[in-house]
């Protein structure tokens, strides 16, 4: 039974459900068999903090086995061989992924394309030559790409980026620095925003562009792969372009307009955050409460307590507001709206719902929610670094608050 009373369209519904049979068949296997692999950072990791091989080899198959499916980039735009699905098929497929697989079977995250690694309508307006160079790696799964927007003093304000594009001949040549690029220690490409009419960006009118750059180009440097909480390798790295040349066919969009498709990329982020961490949150709730009612104290099971339930009934009811939430912004989106305050609410509500019923799971599960084999702490890391990620809860507050200000009141 749904606790949801809104109907989705049956192409949603199919590709919910279509993807979960994907990730239950290609996904869950790979991880029983490579357990041993998973577990040891050693092997996860190369020195150098990048993903090994034989991991990087597993990430691959899953892209390309969904690719084939048609699962992968379901959500692209159907003038790139996409199917074209919207927000609402994105949200409810990445809030199924995340609640059926949790934090453990996370080559999940390569089942579906996430808009900043692979094909979304971000590329909708790429040149006829990148079609042809760039997007048949990235649709069939072979290749992946990275976001470059963030820099070391230009985070949630991005207006405030550094990074230069200088006319050489047809051509630019960009110098600057990128930081939080996710995917960028193994992306085959990056969308590189950088600022080419320096008078219009300074008013805010324009003035910044975007290029898609082949990783491997003269002048494209990794400087660092960025890790955290602890971990001896990550998926964040730091980027520096030393005169890295780009051609006109590498322009993304208008130019001096591409500060448009980072504002939809970040709209995107918001999206699969909001469904994460209510797909992480639900996952979380359901493996405490089977706990709850197993584990014994004082002669009685937990679960008699209302100390223990209450505590996740209360997350629960926030969880199921949370996806509400997220589904009543990916629909505004679909039918044209900006949906501006109800995505930033979504977003900024679900990422703090869904780290506070993590952390109350493993609050009801005792010192056996620290363990690594529950997989609740990689949960709560994850959830905590989207509250800051694509935007902070302050900035969407603040984002909230301006719109009403202006008269956007409706709730």
């Amino acid at each position: 039974m749904s606790a949801i009373a809104i109907d989705l369209p049956e192409d949603v519904v199919a590709a919910r459900d279509g993807i979960i049979a994907f990730a239950e068949h290609e996904v869950l296997p790979r991880h029983a068999a490579n357990q041993k692999l998973f577990e040891d950072p050693r092997a996860l990791y190369r020195e150098d903090g990048r993903f090994s091989d034989q991991v990087l080899s597993l990430i691959r198959e899953v892209r390309t086995a969904s690719a084939a499916a048609g699962f992968y980039h379901m959500c692209a735009p159907e003038d790139l061989g996409g199917a074209g699905l919207g927000h609402l098929a994105y949200y409810v497929a990445w809030e199924a992924l995340f609640h059926r697989c949790g934090p453990h079977n996370w080559l999940m995250l390569y089942a579906l394309a996430h808009w900043a690694f692979g094909p979304s309508r971000l590329l909708e307006k790429v040149t006829s030559e990148a079609r042809e160079r760039v997007m048949p790696g990235l649709m069939s799964g072979t290749q992946s790409m990275c976001f470059g927007l963030s820099e070391p003093n230009a985070g949630s304000d991005a207006t405030m980026i550094k990074t230069r594009a200088e006319r050489d001949g047809d051509g630019w040549r960009i110098s600057g620095r990128k930081i939080w690029t996710s995917n960028a220690p193994v992306a085959d490409y990056c969308v590189v925003f950088a600022i080419t009419d320096p008078e219009k960006a300074k008013l805010k009118q324009g003035g910044i562009s975007a290029f898609i750059v082949p990783t491997d180009a003269p002048g494209f440097n990794l400087q660092r792969v960025i890790r955290l909480f602890g971990h001896i390798g990550g998926d964040e790295a730091e980027l520096a372009f030393d005169d890295l040349y780009v051609e006109p066919w590498q322009l993304v969009g208008e130019l001096d307009q591409g500060f448009k498709a980072a504002l939809y990329g970040v709209s995107l982020g918001r999206i699969y955050n909001a469904a994460r961490s209510v797909g992480y949150g639900r996952w979380a709730i359901e493996l405490a409460l089977e706990y709850a009612k197993t584990r014994e104290s004082f002669g009685a099971t937990i679960a008699n307590y209302q100390g223990v339930t209450f505590p996740l009934a209360q997350s629960a009811t926030e969880l199921h507001a949370a996806h509400l939430l997220g589904l009543n912004a990916a629909m505004l989106l679909d039918q044209g709206h900006p949906a501006i305050k109800e995505l930033s609410m979504a977003k900024a509500y679900s990422v703090q719902i869904g780290f506070k019923a993590v952390d109350q799971a493993i609050q009801t599960h005792g010192a056996m929610g620290f363990t690594n084999e529950l997989g609740l702490t990689d949960a709560w890391h994850s959830l905590r670094i989207v509250n800051v990620a694509d935007g902070t809860n302050e900035i969407l507050y603040r984002t909230i608050a301006n719109r009403m200000l202006k008269g956007d009141v409706e709730l």
